[in-house]
């Protein structure tokens, strides 16, 4: 190799899902190392996430009696995003890779000491479909104290998953707390939460919880292993050698500083929902204004990689996070996601002509996948949250607890509308009266029979989790009728993009006529996803990124059948 700065033996381009098990595994075998991140922080929007990797078979399921098997997640696969001749990433080969290594790259994992576990219950996306599971297939990040990062502490990007005053919860103990009021179970995970936090600061400990736990976990176990970790360095330029690529280009004292890669370079620098000019031309009609994902997540390297000869693969998918933006919440890093409103009892979703048209459970990526649909028939963006004096007073809204004084600066500014009755509130949102009052009418003619005839809200599994445990006989249906009446604005967010170059089984960048570009992996959205335009469960964007990231380094050693 010619004309380098310097030379490690493996060089990964940013610190998301799957970079640090990449170099966890390379560095078990002896190898040098480097992760450029581009920004200040560590962990990318893996870190900013609930932190969930969706890993079927995986060994907590088996250790907790949950039924699974390779098969059984195959038929789940198969049947839910099977036949995607229009998604290249989502073959059968890569499916079955992904199948075979997700649990091998866990128990790897938990062998490096990372301390994971399961949720007690998170259905699949799809679990009525074929092989889906009603308990889950989802793994976690143990709490995790950052201060035993020491000085690499402030290096970790933050997660939504946290409390005021940072007390210490876990994502399910979070999904409890709206509740505390009405459940003596929820008031003691709230006294638990309290007590965890009053230890922690006597004994000098910080707990986080989600993203910023597992991307914690992985952060400490790289840094232990021997890991170069840099932050502030992005890559300018993939160099190639005699059509491989052989290292890359990063900016260091003013200068160009040339990297160079004995084993490769495996890309997992997300992917382009801050570029609103990538945006623009891949997926018209959504926002950067809107999303959730990482600052850095600005679609260079997915160019720098098209230039090199990569295919694209999917690069319409975003997934979906139904979002609401209240006034003075505009530059928020973290927006207000709608998902479990509604979802909840005595809540629907309307287009603009006062109409519901669609199941407001389920998939989160099919949800904002339903919004646009919709917007080509009839103008959706924004859609409309409708809602009861029942549901104020009992879930939260856009960050507020039940119950609570809403912001005067919502009313003042049309962000939340009000009306005594229905027909107020359609003037209020510039429909037809008699459209939204015919939507209500049926809807809750649904809600009285326990069944929505339209659109089979509540007759999966997830639609009931996203609901209200507390309420009976549906967890997710409940009448509209009790005044005042309220509205607020839904738009199709997101928590990422969910296509890039396309890869093979081998987490290879392949070229457009199927060859490999030598030297060139690529994972996380950085790549087009093997679940191809589908959403299969909690965590199907991290689970499989760190299982590309795995899969990429064991083929950089020699480990491989490719």
């Amino acid at each position: 190799m010619s004309d380098f700065d310097e030379t490690f033996d493996f060089v990964i381009a940013g610190s998301g899902a799957g970079s640090m098990a990449a170099g966890l595994y390379l560095r078990a075998a002896g190898k040098r190392v480097l992760i450029l991140e581009k920004t200040e922080l560590i962990g990318g929007s893996t870190a900013r996430s609930g932190g969930v990797m969706w890993i079927p078979n995986n060994p907590f399921m088996a250790r907790d009696g949950v039924e699974d098997s390779y098969d059984k997640a195959t038929t789940y696969l198969e049947s839910v995003t099977g036949g995607q001749e229009d998604a290249p990433a989502a073959t059968p080969e890569r499916r079955r890779v992904f199948l075979t290594e997700g649990p091998r790259m866990l128990d790897f994992l938990l062998a490096q000491g990372i301390e994971l576990d399961r949720p007690r219950y998170w259905p699949d996306y799809y679990d009525e479909a074929p092989g889906g599971s009603v308990p889950g297939r989802t793994v976690v990040a143990r709490l995790f104290n950052v201060n035993e990062l020491g000085v690499w502490k402030d290096k970790l990007r933050d997660s939504f998953i946290k409390l005021p005053g940072d007390l210490p919860g876990s994502i399910e103990e979070m999904r409890q707390l709206p509740h505390m009021k009405r459940s003596w179970k929820f008031k003691g995970t709230l006294l638990k939460i309290i007590c965890r936090g009053i230890i922690a600061r006597l004994t000098g400990k910080r707990f986080v919880g989600g993203g910023a736990a597992l991307q914690g976990r992985m952060l400490q176990a790289a840094l232990r292993a021997g890991v170069d970790i840099r932050t502030g360095m992005p890559v300018r330029e993939l160099v190639v050698e005699d059509g491989a690529v052989t290292g890359v280009v990063i900016e260091k004292e003013g200068r160009p500083w040339r990297v160079g890669s004995l084993l490769g370079v495996l890309v997992n620098t997300g992917g382009f929902a801050h570029n609103q000019r990538m945006r623009d031309q891949y997926q018209p009609g959504t926002s950067s204004d809107w999303s959730n994902a990482a600052p850095g997540d600005t679609g260079e390297m997915i160019e720098e990689m098209l230039a090199k000869g990569a295919a694209p693969a999917q690069m319409e998918e975003f997934v979906g996070f139904q979002a609401t933006i209240p006034p003075g919440q505009e530059n928020e890093e973290f927006k207000q996601g709608v998902q479990g409103m509604t979802a909840s009892p005595h809540a629907i979703l309307v287009d603009q002509s006062g109409r519901r048209y669609m199941n407001e459970g389920g998939s989160y990526m099919a949800y904002c996948k339903g919004i646009l649909e919709r917007n080509k028939l009839v103008p959706a963006i924004p859609s409309w949250a409708i809602f009861d004096s029942q549901y104020m007073q009992t879930y939260m809204l856009a960050g507020t607890m039940p119950g609570s004084e809403k912001p005067k600066q919502w009313y003042d500014e049309g962000y939340l509308k009000k009306g005594d009755t229905l027909e107020e509130l359609a003037g209020r949102i510039d429909v037809e009266p008699g459209v939204l009052e015919a939507t209500i009418e049926r809807f809750n003619g649904f809600v009285a029979n326990n069944r929505d005839e339209d659109f089979a809200r509540g007759e999966r599994a997830y639609d009931n989790w996203l609901g209200d445990p507390l309420h009976q006989p549906s967890q997710t249906l409940g009448s509209i009728e009790q005044s005042p009446f309220y509205a607020i604005p839904v738009v199709p967010g997101d928590v990422g993009t969910f296509g890039g170059v396309l890869t093979d089984e081998c987490a290879r960048v392949l070229r457009e006529d199927g060859s490999v570009i030598t030297g060139l992996y690529a994972t996380g959205v950085a790549t087009g996803s093997v679940m191809g335009r589908v959403y299969p469960g909690a965590g199907c964007s991290i689970g499989p990124a760190f299982t590309w990231g795995y899969v990429a380094a064991k083929h950089a050693l020699g480990e491989s059948e490719c």
